[in-house]
């Protein structure tokens, strides 16, 4: 009965003008496929993001979501390198970057139960928010959870590198001089909320895929709900 009332809610607002400036087609969705093709869209983005940074290479190998040293402190690596410790500084990277690698696939099981706990303004903000509307709502639900669950894998990760405690000593007081957000002060916290943005930022390419070619993900129920939208 619940579902039902969640489905009917959604498509009358489709319908009936709930949804300000939606495509007459999206009138000829019943509410069993809108249901289902907002939740299609969220699942494949997510599982899409996942499939692509969770593995060797995810994040090293993708400049788009490739975790550097942050600001200042990446300036300071280029004067490290020149003195002879950039086979040092590059292992702090690759660490870096191996931490994020693998912690993503410990967010499925968050993704999949915000998915599942989607409301009815979740699915009208999906269907008209644009481009980015799944990635926000993936962020909103998930990103604080998240980053308590990556935080020790994270920090598991980076630990084995010798150079990750002077980082935090010399970022530490970098951040005291104003030259670093305090955030980025403490390697582990600033991996964290890097391998976050990855995360989203490649729901949010999925998404864009989805939304400009509904046609082309080969589902039947995304060509539909999301077909009349363009």
């Amino acid at each position: 009965m619940q579902r039902r009332k969640f489905t009917s809610a959604l498509v009358s607002g489709l319908g009936l003008g709930g949804l300000a400036g939606l495509p007459a087609h999206a009138a000829d969705v019943s509410e069993g496929d809108a249901a289902l093709g907002v939740r299609a869209a969220l699942e494949r983005g997510a599982a899409s993001a996942v499939g692509l940074l969770g593995k060797s290479g995810g994040f090293l190998d993708n400049p788009k979501v490739r975790i550097p040293l942050p600001g200042f402190l990446n300036d300071a690596a280029k004067f490290a390198k020149m003195a002879g410790q950039q086979k040092r500084v590059d292992e702090l990277v690759t660490a870096m970057n191996r931490a994020a690698e693998a912690a993503v696939p410990e967010s499925r099981a968050l993704l999949t139960s915000a998915v599942k706990s989607m409301s009815v303004e979740d699915a009208r903000n999906i269907i008209t928010g644009g481009d980015n509307s799944v990635t926000k709502f993936f962020a909103a639900k998930t990103r604080e959870s998240l980053g308590v669950k990556f935080l020790p894998i994270v920090t598991k990760a980076t630990e084995k590198v010798s150079l990750a405690d002077k980082y935090n000593a010399l970022a530490g007081k970098v951040a005291g001089l104003g030259l670093l957000k305090k955030e980025d002060a403490n390697i582990q916290q600033y991996v964290t909320g890097k391998t976050l943005d990855g995360l989203y930022l490649m729901i949010g390419e999925e998404e864009r895929k989805i939304r400009q070619d509904p046609i082309g993900t080969g589902s039947a129920i995304l060509k539909k709900v999301f077909g009349g939208l363009k």
